[in-house]
């Protein structure tokens, strides 16, 4: 089969090279072609650049300095005992455990079915496109709307307020 393949191939390369006949360099036109190439001198060293750049007295100083870092070893490394310590602190500490586990597993099942709906959006060929200048024009009306003018920010912040109250649930 190998050799199936190597007789196609080199009949395939013969009726090339029927087709198109191409010349071989010879060596005098490649002695040519790389005696054509310009003359690049060798890299002038840098007290030439010297004269013609001025240094400030506070760019030299600084290329004086050198900065050693180090670690100490008491904010390097976080101990995972401590971690888990705390996190098990945290959690004793909540009442309502069932609520906590239903609002994060909700959570996570928003996230996939939220990736699903993207994805099956995206493939459906002119909808990620409709779906781009649906959200470039939202953008352009609440920078409009809410952010260009001093009034509309200081309007944008009394509305984030309220609603950080009325989450928290002390209004």
């Amino acid at each position: 089969m190998a050799t199936a393949y190597a007789a196609a191939a080199s009949t395939s390369m013969a009726a090339t090279a029927v087709l198109m006949p191409c010349r071989l360099p010879s060596s005098t036109t490649r002695a040519a072609g790389l005696s054509a190439l310009p003359y690049v001198p060798p890299r002038s060293s840098t007290l030439a650049f010297s004269t013609s750049l001025k240094l400030s007295p506070e760019s030299q100083l600084f290329s004086r300095l050198q900065v050693k870092a180090t670690s100490s070893e008491e904010t390097s490394a976080v101990d995972a005992g401590e971690l888990f310590e705390d996190l098990k602190g945290k959690w004793d500490a909540v009442e309502n455990k069932s609520t906590v586990l239903l609002y994060g597993g909700g959570a996570i099942v928003a996230v996939w079915l939220s990736s699903i709906v993207v994805g099956a959006i995206n493939s459906v060929p002119l909808l990620p496109k409709i779906m781009e200048l649906v959200g470039l024009g939202y953008t352009g009306w609440f920078v409009y709307r809410y952010l260009l003018f001093k009034s509309s920010r200081k309007e944008l912040a009394t509305d984030i307020e309220a609603l950080k109250k009325k989450i928290a649930g002390t209004e």
